[in-house]
């Protein structure tokens, strides 16, 4: 199925760079991939690995900008503003869905700005509590919490995160309460319930797994839409018993706005092609990262509804961003 939708993509990419000859050598010196993240995340390790492949099949160095800050919204403004010439792309996240209902002010327009390229990964995050929490499933989560309203705890790295709007999800559709305890990261949260100061995690399976394999958290349910072949015997949380509950981490490419569609189109198949690829596919999945891929308007599409869904949640938790 991948090989078949990349062999459209190149066949609709060579027509339409031979009717635009001038696009016809792009790219023709180095691309800038800005990150709006730190070194180090999972975004930008996930975009060095990605602009490491992308660079080997065009011929061009892909240059890495971290531009950190104000919840991605510093790099995401930095794309908006670039030059619409296939030369700058960025990495798009979870907060370009959020960003809007969480920030007073956002200074660029997804709908207006972007041009969306690709939607590279999702991946889910674990639910998992301090083995010291007599419960072991979600359904005995859900009843725990409805018996004592307020008296747990979950830790999150910030406000609109997915590790905290993944809870307040799960709060919104069981009707429990159970309170938001924000960190500067996540390693002081995943600290804090091992030493049973807060009740309840949930984080990415890189950073949960390892502590429920030794036994020092006890995992409920991945929050994604099927179980991970990291660990098969977890239920996904709509399993354990909230019907239709879902979220994933998530990440792809965006470009300027006003970028050649044969400039895109190239980007979309060089890009397709490097997640496909073993090198990329075989890390991404032994980190419980899922390669996804496909058309720019299956990216937007999945903005969009990632979009409408979040500011609901927002504002019916009445969640403010950092």
């Amino acid at each position: 199925m991948r090989r078949s939708v990349i062999r459209r993509l190149l066949v609709t990419l060579i027509g339409c760079m031979a009717s635009h000859p001038v696009l016809a050598a792009y790219p023709e010196r180095p691309i800038r991939m800005i990150v709006p993240s730190a070194a180090g995340g999972q975004p930008d390790t996930n975009s060095r690995l990605v602009a490491a492949a992308l660079g080997k099949q065009i011929g061009q160095q892909v240059v890495v900008d971290n531009r950190p800050g104000a919840s991605s919204a510093i790099g995401f403004e930095a794309v908006a503003k670039s030059q619409p010439d296939g030369y700058t792309i960025g990495y798009g996240g979870f907060p370009l869905a959020t960003n809007a209902s969480l920030l007073a002010r956002v200074p660029y327009d997804v709908n207006k700005d972007f041009q969306m390229v690709i939607l590279t990964n999702i991946s889910p995050n674990i639910i998992a509590i301090t083995p010291a929490l007599p419960v072991n499933s979600i359904s005995e989560l859900i009843a725990y919490a409805k018996r004592n309203p307020d008296q747990l705890m979950f830790g999150s790295s910030g406000s609109g995160s997915t590790m905290h709007l993944s809870m307040e999800l799960l709060k919104l559709t069981t009707g429990t309460r159970i309170a938001h305890v924000p960190y500067k990261g996540m390693q002081q949260v995943i600290t804090e319930i091992i030493g049973g100061r807060l009740h309840l995690i949930s984080d990415n399976v890189t950073s949960v797994l390892p502590h429920v394999t030794s036994g020092r958290l006890r995992a409920l349910g991945v929050t994604g839409t099927r179980r991970i072949p990291l660990a098969p015997d977890i239920p996904t949380v709509a399993e354990a018993g909230v019907p239709g509950y879902a979220i994933t981490a998530w990440g792809g490419y965006m470009a300027p706005a006003g970028t050649p569609g044969p400039v895109v189109a190239k980007l979309n198949a060089e890009l397709n092609k490097a997640i496909a690829s073993p090198a990329i596919r075989e890390r991404w999945l032994a980190l419980g990262i899922e390669p996804v891929g496909g058309t720019p308007e299956r990216f937007a599409a999945h903005v969009k509804t990632e979009t409408a869904k979040w500011a609901d949640v927002i504002r019916r938790a009445e969640i403010k961003g950092d």
